[in-house]
């Protein structure tokens, strides 16, 4: 059976407690209302301790994750830089042998004998230029052998030598 109440003030419930004049009644049930009172600051003290340390650990996972990204970034120029490097070498390495191919082909005796000639005014040598010198046939070279006999010698050989 459901009431309806066409009034705007809400019915009175009965309450879920009697109140009891007993003074005794009253005492426990300030120290039990202490007593949870207690309970729940408590637990709140381990809930904020526990909040602290979520919060703690998710700020140091937050600072670990920037820390690897800047690392990341880091190694990535490093790469760019590298392969810059590298595709700068493979274009000097080209110009290279392209140079060395020309001063290959540029290497004809002909071709050097015209250039000397023309630019630089050379001729070739004649016999009236041919100046002959003569060097004496004496040998300037001294053996290694004889040094070698003399530090082979003793001490007392050595003290020898030095008086003859």
């Amino acid at each position: 059976m459901a009431r309806y109440q066409y009034e705007t003030s809400p019915r009175k419930l009965e309450p879920r407690y009697k109140n009891t004049p007993n003074t005794k009644n009253k005492k426990k049930k300030l120290e039990v209302v202490k007593n949870e009172s207690r309970k729940k600051q408590e637990i709140s003290k381990k809930e904020k301790a526990r909040r602290r340390s979520q919060i703690c650990s998710v700020l140091v996972i937050f600072a670990l994750l920037v820390v690897i990204s800047y690392r990341n970034s880091l190694i990535t120029e490093e790469f760019k830089a590298i392969q810059s490097l590298k595709s700068d070498l493979s274009n000097i390495e080209k110009e290279n042998k392209q140079l060395e191919v020309s001063i290959e082909g540029s290497l004809n005796l002909n071709k050097i004998e015209k250039i000397a000639s023309e630019q630089l005014g050379m001729q070739k040598q004649t016999v009236d230029q041919t100046i002959y010198t003569e060097l004496p046939k004496e040998d300037y070279v001294e053996s290694g052998i004889e040094e070698e006999g003399e530090e082979n010698q003793s001490w007392f050989q050595k003290i020898l030598n030095i008086f003859k």
